[in-house]
């Protein structure tokens, strides 16, 4: 059995294209709120924080390269999947930061945003 797993973009990185300043993902870090206010969670789920800079291999592995963008929750089997998951090949994913704060709670008890 897989567990869900979220991938995130690390805080604290640089962009390229502007060196010397720290920036951070505000959709990922939606969800390292709800990751650090509720430290359960990362028992629950794999959580994978990434370098800023594309590729992103492990995401491209899974998803493709056109599915790349994070935060993204690539699905397990341990719960139904969803009607509006997204798939590539076998892999079933959500990349909406609204819906994947949603699941979370629907399928690890996270609160519920609101």
């Amino acid at each position: 059995m897989s567990r869900d797993r979220v991938f995130l973009i690390e805080p604290g990185f640089e962009d390229p294209n502007q060196p010397g300043r720290l920036y951070f993902c505000p959709h990922c870090n939606q969800i390292e709120g709800v990751l650090a206010s509720n430290p359960a969670l990362a028992d629950r789920i794999e959580v994978v924080r990434l370098p800023f800079p594309r590729p992103r291999g492990p995401v491209v592995a899974l998803l493709g390269e056109e599915n790349q963008g994070l935060p993204v929750l690539v699905l397990g089997d341990g719960a139904p999947i969803p009607d509006d998951a997204q798939r590539h090949g076998d892999q079933r994913f959500v990349s909406d930061t609204a819906r994947i704060l949603t699941l979370l709670a629907e399928r690890h008890g996270a609160p519920f945003p609101h």
